[in-house]
């Protein structure tokens, strides 16, 4: 059977496509080479009532698509838990605060405010489509996120907030990403204090049941059209179609839809060459590194305290901290961000080790009652190779102006999705969805 297109990688992206194009009368295939649907959102279940998400998990403010979806499979959201005082642990001192506004020196919190209004100011003029051709574009792309902040901000405690709040935001070091990226990341989000923040930002609300529900109901309505356990090994076309193959497996197609990070899809091989500029976008562009932890205890005690559970803890393995309860409370799970070197750093050690140093940073800012919970996990996307790391793929310096526009370019009969090819809301769920509706209506005439 020779199928109008397959589609490869079930997550958000690909689930999307697949869906549109079925609902449109195409004969599509989608393949997925693990063994469940999500790619990089993934819920996992300890028991029948407590579930956490080891990958992707909120969504927030502007992300229509994403609220659409919840609705349509009658999947409800809740608010993400910020009631009451945060906490900062920075150079060995503990505080607590009320509101987003952290308690540093009033130089160091002017150098930081003034340091994040200035990119939300210059990403203003970035062209989301095209960013290569923004003004400035070459200048921005040659420069690292570093070099700009050190440029930027003087001060050094404001430099190790922004550092903290950037590497929560992008899962790497700021000196291995370009400022263009950087621009063009915040306008896709709208702006940096909407990539920061709980209410009215990216983090606002998160999905019943787990973000990979959603994902389930998607799969359900496609049936056999989804195959799991099935990775692609080689794609080879010609001016009829395209023909995909893993050990066991062979089908083809008119189209082909790759919905998964252009560094994974640079492990296929392509029996006839790609252009030069895709080849070389999918060696540059590389995945984030964070280390999402979890402790499970019995109750959210912290909330007795009236604490929310977020927390700031500049230079630690884990450097920011979530209350990540079900809605009703009835436990209490804690969720902290290993990022960018403190991942890699981290997951040198067994997991015994890392249970260890994680609920010691829990306990700097909660006392001794962090260290002991019922249950500890934690998971790391950079390890699995159909992801190679979390969140999404980064462009380091010189890399859009180089090789950017081969990001969503069809090569002959192979066509690109995933949160990585969207100018809205890249990187996030959002932007997964957003390009999988794309590249169906690119498909819509096969």
């Amino acid at each position: 059977m020779k199928y109008d297109v397959i589609v490869i990688g079930a997550g958000y992206a690909g689930l999307t496509a697949a869906r549109n194009l079925r609902r449109a009368g195409k004969n599509i295939l989608l393949l997925e080479a693990r063994n469940r649907v999500g790619g990089r959102i993934y819920t996992k279940w300890l028991d029948e009532n407590t579930y956490v998400d080891l990958g992707g998990q909120w969504i927030g403010a502007t992300q229509d698509r994403m609220y659409a979806l919840c609705k349509e499979y009658q999947v409800p959201t809740f608010a993400t838990f910020d009631t009451g005082k945060s906490s900062m642990f920075f150079l060995n001192q503990l505080k607590q605060y009320k509101g987003i506004i952290p308690p540093l020196p009033i130089f160091a919190l002017l150098n930081l405010n003034k340091g994040i209004q200035r990119i939300t100011r210059l990403s203003k003029k970035i062209n989301l489509q095209q960013p290569w051709l923004s003004p400035n574009a070459q200048m921005w792309d040659e420069m690292s996120a570093e070099e700009w902040m050190q440029q930027t901000m003087k001060n050094e405690k404001a430099q190790s907030m922004f550092q903290l709040a950037f590497e929560a935001i992008f899962a790497t070091h700021p000196k291995n990403i370009s400022m263009l990226h950087t621009l063009f990341y915040t306008k896709s989000g709208k702006d940096f204090d909407t990539l920061m923040n709980i209410k009215k930002g990216a983090q606002q609300d998160r999905i019943m049941g787990g973000a990979q529900s959603v994902c389930d109901k998607m799969a359900g309505e496609l049936g056999d059209v989804l195959q799991l356990n099935k990775p692609i090994v080689s794609i080879s076309q010609n001016t009829d179609g395209v023909e995909v193959s893993g050990a066991d497996f062979l089908y083809t197609a008119k189209k082909i839809v790759l919905a998964i990070p252009p560094a994974v899809a640079g492990k296929i091989q392509y029996q006839q060459p790609l252009p030069e500029k895709r080849v070389q976008l999918m060696q540059e562009q590389f995945m984030g590194n964070v280390v999402k932890c979890y402790a499970v205890y019995k109750t959210p005690f912290w909330r007795v305290n009236k604490l929310n559970g977020l927390c700031a803890m500049p230079g630690q393995y884990v450097s920011v901290s979530f209350d990540n309860s079900p809605k009703d409370g009835s436990k209490g799970i804690l969720m902290g961000f290993a990022l960018a070197n403190k991942a890699i750093e981290l997951m040198q050690f067994d997991e015994a080790k890392r249970r260890e140093l994680v609920l010691d940073c829990f306990s700097k800012f909660l006392g001794d009652a962090a260290l002991h919970c019922e249950t500890y996990i934690d998971h790391y996307f950079t390890d699995e190779a159909w992801s190679l790391g979390c969140y999404a793929g980064i462009m380091p310096p010189n890399a859009i102006t180089n090789c950017g526009a081969a990001l969503r370019e069809p090569c002959g009969n192979i066509h690109w999705a995933g949160t990585e090819t969207s100018d809205i809301w890249n990187g996030y769920m959002e932007g997964a969805v957003r390009s999988g509706e794309r590249v169906s209506n690119e498909l819509m005439n096969v």
